[in-house]
């Protein structure tokens, strides 16, 4: 069962990085490299989104609708996005300054292309660990939406399901609380491994 579960869990984690990713990086370019209103405009919803903690904002989507896997992973990802934003647009205007920029711009490239075939490349690093480095902490949350009983219901196996069901049985049966609380801090602390390992391939500090 606890197998099943990671299956379960690790879906969450892809799920979100794919819908939460892509938004944040094309929102981080823009603003990064548009600036003006433009740049204005995404950073001050990108504020607004950080404000909010990301389990407080995934738990009252969920709480307009009935709990769910796939609605906990939009929930999820509906706070994720602007992580990925601030992370890019600090990248851009970094490398928006860069000769090479200047030389595409004369040579007369479209922003588009500027942002996609120059800009983009240069970001896939600190892009790629960071994902690592969520992927645990998506896991994370979404086991603890399922603990609360807003992620994966019953029967679907769920590391934060099971945890839940298994407290009311502490002390005497102590087995299925231990070992899905061990199991989540297996996977949030290889992930985090991993994109230590990353980071350090590809010399980023984030």
């Amino acid at each position: 069962r606890l197998i099943f579960a990671y299956r379960t869990s690790l879906l969450l984690a892809a799920v979100v990085l794919v819908l939460a990713v892509p938004i944040g990086v094309v929102a981080g370019l823009a603003a990064g490299y548009q600036r003006g209103l433009t740049e204005t405009l995404i950073l001050r919803v990108t504020d607004i989104f950080l404000a909010i903690p990301s389990l407080v904002l995934a738990m009252a989507i969920l709480g307009l609708f009935e709990p769910s896997l796939p609605m906990a992973m939009v929930a999820v990802a509906f706070g994720w996005w602007p992580w990925y934003t601030r992370l890019v647009y600090n990248l851009t205007r970094s490398i928006a300054t860069e000769g090479y920029i200047s030389a595409a711009r004369v040579s007369g490239a479209r922003p588009t292309r500027v942002m996609l075939s120059e800009i983009l490349p240069n970001c896939s690093g600190p892009i790629l660990t960071k994902m690592t480095l969520d992927a645990g902490f998506v896991i994370l949350l979404g086991s603890s939406l399922s603990f609360l009983g807003l992620g994966a219901q019953p029967p679907t196996p769920d590391l934060g399901t099971m945890v839940a069901q298994g407290t009311p049985l502490l002390p005497d049966v102590w087995w299925p609380t231990v070992f899905s609380s061990l199991a989540i801090v297996i996977a949030v602390l290889g992930f985090n491994l991993l994109g230590e390992g990353i980071r350090d391939l590809f010399g980023v500090d984030i």
